[in-house]
């Protein structure tokens, strides 16, 4: 069940089920039957049977998956364990680590301070961030002595600005490679969560870049930069500022970065793993973190993502409540890639199919990934429909072709990438309209 102001709504046939009662402010109207919206009840079965599977064999403790269409709630079911290990099954209104789906929630949040002309972005991240004025970059070149590679600084060609962050062409690195660049980060003991937001950004500016910016795709700590001049701007730390401006306005209250009261007993956890005995290291979202992570730091609810990807959808408006103009929208929606981008090795290694480059049919925008054009990709979607997914293994896309929305929350490390893939199939072969 569903409730909302006293109102409760209950859910049945091929997805829509109840899993008890579950207070929500303003969810998205629910269609009477999948049918109405152009989904199949008997194909949407499918969904249960295969994610059922999985956790059957182990493979995730739990999920929720939501599809929305044309403004209303086409499929809302959970399954498995919220918490496997003490039995305690899985809701709707569970709450996750969301990981990088907290990347468009900050773009967001950028792109609305760009409207109000607090940001511009052409500017120089220095222009906020003066400690990057002279940032130089690293390139990886043989000793002639001793035959090993080391790093030669040179000066960048120009100066990374707030749009190379936004679409990640900063020349910054990310946490998965293992360049000479990603080692002094791991040396400079970048990632550590015992630190504060300015912290991170101070060590981060006296490390060299892996790219010269505006050459280079490569995912990588720059949203969590546009966290810090999110309030260098605004004046306000980033955890206040999204709530002000963004979570409370669209009725997000299981949104932010960490949970409190009774949120804290409906936070997913993530199973023991069988190769090491342990449970697979999380985020702590109990206590408020130190390091406001503006990469990866949120908690939220397929609900309320589900509010959030509406109004992208609605051209920046949902209830009421403009976040930001239809344009900006389109703006931040189009391929932001130039055509001779390079790719990262650890961009191309990591994201298969879901990659954002031409060869798949696909770029990025200004916070996400974005479909360019019909083929060129194995997973079914639409030519304008934009996407990203979180190492946690949540998902999310938007078709605006289609008017579809998708979210799938699950708690099981680096598998978005693998049940995106099959999520996407799942949805797309159950419309029929």
């Amino acid at each position: 069940m569903l409730e909302s102001e006293g109102t409760t709504i209950q859910f049945h046939g091929g997805g829509l089920v109840a899993f008890g009662r579950v207070r929500v402010s303003g969810p998205l109207p629910r269609a009477k039957q999948p049918e109405d919206v152009g989904f199949s009840s008997h194909r949407l079965e499918r969904i249960k049977a295969t994610f059922q599977s999985e956790i059957n064999k182990g493979g995730l403790p739990g999920a929720v998956i939501l599809i929305a269409r044309r403004g209303r709630l086409a499929y809302l079911e959970a399954f498995g364990f919220q918490d496997r290990e003490k039995q305690v099954a899985m809701t709707i209104d569970a709450i996750f680590r969301i990981a990088s789906l907290t990347k468009p929630v900050i773009s967001v949040a950028v792109m609305m301070l760009v409207e109000e002309g607090k940001i511009r972005l052409t500017a120089p991240v220095s222009s906020y961030l003066p400690e990057f004025k002279e940032t130089k970059v690293g390139v990886e070149k043989i000793n002639s002595v001793t035959g090993k590679p080391e790093l030669v600084l040179e000066p960048a060609r120009r100066e990374m600005t707030i749009h190379d962050l936004l679409r990640h062409t900063s020349g910054l690195c990310g946490m998965f490679g293992n360049s000479l660049v990603d080692q002094a980060y791991r040396e400079a003991d970048v990632f550590t969560p015992r630190q504060t937001l300015a912290q991170f950004v101070s060590k981060l500016s006296k490390l060299p870049l892996a790219y010269h910016p505006g050459t280079t795709f490569e995912y990588s700590v720059s949203t969590d930069l546009l966290g810090h001049i999110i309030e260098v701007v605004s004046g306000m730390n980033l955890d206040e500022i999204i709530a002000d401006r963004i979570t409370k306005p669209l009725s997000m209250p299981d949104t932010g970065f960490y949970a409190t009261g009774a949120q804290v007993a409906r936070v997913a956890e993530p199973q023991i793993e069988t190769e090491t005995g342990k449970r697979p290291a999380m985020r702590d979202v109990v206590n408020r973190p130190t390091w406001l992570s503006g990469g990866v730091g949120m908690i939220s609810t397929a609900i309320d993502y589900a509010r959030f990807c509406q109004m992208l959808l609605n051209g920046g408006e949902f209830n009421g409540v403009r976040l930001l103009s239809p344009k900006t929208v389109v703006h931040m929606t189009a391929n932001h890639l130039p055509p001779d981008i390079a790719m990262s090795l650890t961009v191309s290694s990591l994201f298969g199919p879901l990659i954002p480059d031409a060869t798949h049919g696909q770029g990025f925008g200004l916070g996400f990934a974005v479909r360019t054009e019909a083929g060129r990709n194995p997973l079914p979607g639409s030519s304008g429909e934009y996407y990203w997914v979180g190492s946690t293994g949540t998902v999310f896309w938007v078709d605006p072709k289609e008017s579809l929305i998708a979210v799938m929350m699950q708690q099981i490390p680096l598998m978005a990438f693998d049940q995106g893939s099959l999520i996407r199939n799942l949805v797309y072969q159950a419309m029929v309209d």
